[in-house]
This record gives structure tokens, C-alpha cells and sequence, in this order.
């Protein structure tokens, strides 16, 4: 696989006080396998889809145990140069850049808003093996209660163009890479988030049956945020999992409605 291009979502992972339930749950949920865990860096386990890299999950580090969260990395060139475009543009920097072994580099960071990404300059562990097919990553979005500070944080650190859907009921972006790639959504957070909810990051899973997926999620212990409900870009709905981590899966190919209207932003 090719390295990814500068900003585009290249690797998502997450922490599970429970590390055999949360096979167990995305196993089932997500047909994920799993491999090895790998004991030299805190137990960090893939999983799999057809055989190939799609995610991880690990333990919480020692002091870091509490509410589970998925975590998005945008692919960096170089993640130095990408922490000091964070703090130059009113970002927080949660954990500095590090080499992992001859994997790859990365960092945590927050945007103003207080979502949490990651980036990834990647080594031999280039990121996603498979992506937009049931069982892999296949969409995400910033969830922003201060949508211009958040909109011009990303311009600002990575190579993004910006698109908004003609909406007057909605404030949503696209993020784009060359006006070829879109890569990822931007939506404001409103009266319907309750207000301890903070700004997050939104990881979608592509499957190939929304309905069926999450029955199975909800079997299985998630908690139902919204949905299933049809869009032009496919059925999709919103899900907690049992241990507390938020995600959506999203059947691209069940589509309803025609696609927005988008004009530069």
C-alpha cells in the first residue's frame, strides 16, 4: 500500500479496559479478527477484516483509564512540522511527537474545540490496508460546538479545501484534498447534543447491512443514539459501545435521496 496523502484519515484505534470484550463485540458486530498482541507496546492488538489492517485496540495506559474513545490519525509527512502547525494554530498537543519502533511516528492533539485526533508520519505500518468496504473504515467527522474555530484550525495545519452543503437547516463542511478527495466532515454541534457532551471525533465503519449491524451492536450491549436512517450517502446510524466508545457504521451502497448541493467555503 501507497503512503497515505497529507491529511487524509490513515489509521483509527481505541483503549478498552476489557481488551477480550471489545474483540468479542467488534468480532461480531464488525467480522473483525485479531492478531497477536503485541506485549512491547502495551499489548497493542490489530484487527482485521478479509485478512487485512483495519484498526486497533489496546489496554489504557497506567493513569489513562476511564470513558473509551475510537481515535482518528490524519496522515503527516512529518508530525513535528504538524505539532508546531497545532500549537501555532490554538491547538493542544496531549502527547508529543514519538517514534513507535520502525512502525511510524504520531502525536495527540486537540482542536480548539477540544476534539481529539492523532497524526501519523507512517514507517512500516502504513495505515489502513482496506477502507471504504463493509468491515473498514469508511468515513469520519469533527463534531464541533465552535465550528469556525475548528474549520480554520484544519485549513490551517493541513492541506485542506473546504466545501459547505447548501442547508440553511444545517452547518456541515467537506474537507477535501485537491478538489478530488473528500476526507472528512465538519458538523456543528446543536441544541440536540446534550451540553456535557463535548466536541469529538466520529469514526464510521462501512457494513453491508446497517439495520443487521446493529441489531447485532445492541445484542451485544451498545447503547442506539440514532438511527438507522437513509441519507444520499448511505443508511447509517450512531452507536456507544458497551464499554463506552461512540462510532457509526454506514452501508454506502443503500443510498435515499438526492446528493447536496456543496459551494467553496
Amino acid at each position: 500500500m501507497t503512503d497515505f496523502p497529507e491529511g487524509a484519515p490513515c489509521w483509527a484505534d481505541a483503549m478498552f479496559a476489557d481488551l477480550e470484550g471489545a474483540k468479542s463485540f467488534y468480532g461480531d458486530v464488525l467480522g473483525w479478527t485479531f492478531g497477536e498482541s503485541a506485549s512491547e507496546y502495551g499489548n497493542y492488538t490489530q484487527a482485521y477484516s478479509d485478512g487485512k489492517a483495519v484498526a486497533a485496540i489496546v489496554p489504557p495506559m497506567p493513569g489513562s483509564e476511564g470513558h473509551s474513545a475510537w481515535c482518528l490519525y490524519l496522515s503527516s509527512r512529518d508530525v513535528n512540522a504538524t505539532a508546531e502547525k497545532v500549537k501555532a494554530a490554538d491547538g493542544t498537543l496531549l502527547m508529543e511527537p514519538m517514534q513507535v519502533g520502525t512502525f511510524g511516528s504520531m502525536m495527540l492533539a486537540t482542536e480548539p474545540g477540544g476534539a481529539v485526533f492523532g497524526a501519523w508520519q507512517s514507517g512500516d505500518h502504513k495505515g489502513f490496508e482496506k477502507s471504504g468496504e463493509p468491515g473498514s473504515f469508511a468515513w469520519a467527522e469533527f463534531f464541533s460546538r465552535e465550528p469556525g474555530r475548528t474549520d480554520d484550525f484544519l485549513r490551517a495545519v493541513f492541506p485542506y479545501n473546504a466545501k459547505k452543503i447548501d442547508d440553511p437547516g444545517m452547518d456541515y463542511k467537506v474537507f477535501d484534498l485537491g478538489g478530488e478527495m473528500p476526507v472528512l466532515g465538519r458538523m456543528q454541534m446543536g441544541d440536540d447534543f446534550p451540553p456535557q457532551v463535548p466536541s469529538y471525533v466520529c469514526v464510521y465503519f462501512a457494513v453491508d447491512d446497517c439495520d443487521a449491524a446493529v441489531k447485532r451492536a445492541t445484542d451485544r450491549g451498545a447503547t442506539l443514539q440514532f438511527g438507522p436512517m437513509g441519507s444520499p450517502f448511505g443508511r447509517f446510524a450512531a452507536l456507544t459501545d458497551p464499554q463506552g466508545a461512540n462510532f457509526s457504521v454506514i452501508d454506502m451502497t443503500t443510498t435515499e435521496g438526492e446528493m447536496p448541493n456543496m459551494s467553496d467555503a
